[in-house]
């Protein structure tokens, strides 16, 4: 397993950042993408998991939640 932490400036890089992560990978973004319009409902779509920067200890529970699942099902 790994992190790949992309810090995009455009929505637009969200498309290029598609190509470049591997199969199997569980996205994560930040709660605010998903009220972005097409981008959002793109994003929820493709099944990202969205945390909640302002609420840390939600955040961290839903981080908890997503290795474990990773690391039962074998993905990155």
């Amino acid at each position: 397993p790994y992190v790949i932490v992309c810090n995009h400036q455009a929505s637009l890089d969200l498309m290029g950042m598609v190509e470049v992560i591997p199969e199997r990978c569980v996205p994560i973004a930040k709660k605010e993408l998903l009220y972005m319009g097409t981008v959002g409902w793109a994003c929820w779509l493709s099944g990202i998991i969205f945390i909640d920067r302002r609420r840390t200890e939600a955040a961290i529970d839903v981080i908890s939640q997503t290795a474990t699942t990773m690391w039962r099902e074998n993905v990155r």
